[in-house]
């Protein structure tokens, strides 16, 4: 599959099928996220392949971000458990996070070569018949998702990315084209 049709093919796939990724496919996916273009060569992704016991730990500190919006007490104990159990049935989740220089120059590039590494990982599963969801927030810099992944003291959790063979890919969404978001500048 060219490159091309690779972009135009990457959905965020929801509903994943229960067959298992295979160790060699989740690290095909993490050598393409490490290819990714690095200014100054820091190298600052960290792979946190989750296991089911931290994809239920790291869905229960997201369940109960989400509870808090439901009034309900009943209501919010549902959402809560299924929350729960849906990061705990997913076929593969993976942590993304990078090292945090101190210098804010560097954490700036480092950010944007993780992300670019983020979008290498999405290209490759969908070359190799898989999806992805790559989902950000500010429940990755909670303790408890912190503690969850087990990341280090001097890594920020960039995002997390489920991945698996898609149950269902949905239809894609209308986009504007590039011209009209481009200028020619002389």
């Amino acid at each position: 599959m060219d490159v091309l049709t690779a972009i135009g093919a990457r959905r965020s796939i929801k509903r994943f099928a229960s067959r298992a990724v295979t160790r060699e496919e989740v690290e095909r996916l993490l050598g393409a996220a490490a290819l990714a273009p690095n200014h100054r060569l820091t190298e600052p992704w960290r792979f946190y392949v989750l296991g089911p016991e931290a994809r239920r730990a790291y869905g229960r500190v997201l369940a109960v971000r989400k509870a808090r919006r439901v009034e309900d007490r009943a209501a919010a104990a549902q959402v809560a458990a299924k929350v729960e159990e849906e990061h705990a049935a997913l076929p593969l989740m993976i942590a993304v996070a990078m090292r945090v220089d101190e210098n804010p120059e560097i954490q700036e590039e480092d950010f944007a070569s993780v992300m670019m590494g983020v979008q290498n990982l999405a290209l490759a599963a969908v070359e190799a018949g898989l999806g992805s969801h790559i989902k950000t927030g500010a429940v990755m810099q909670e303790a408890g998702a912190r503690a969850a992944v087990g990341v280090a003291d001097d890594e920020r959790i960039v995002a997390i990315v489920n991945v698996g063979e898609p149950a269902e890919v949905p239809v894609p969404k209308p986009r504007r084209a590039a011209a009209e978001f481009t200028r020619w500048v002389p």
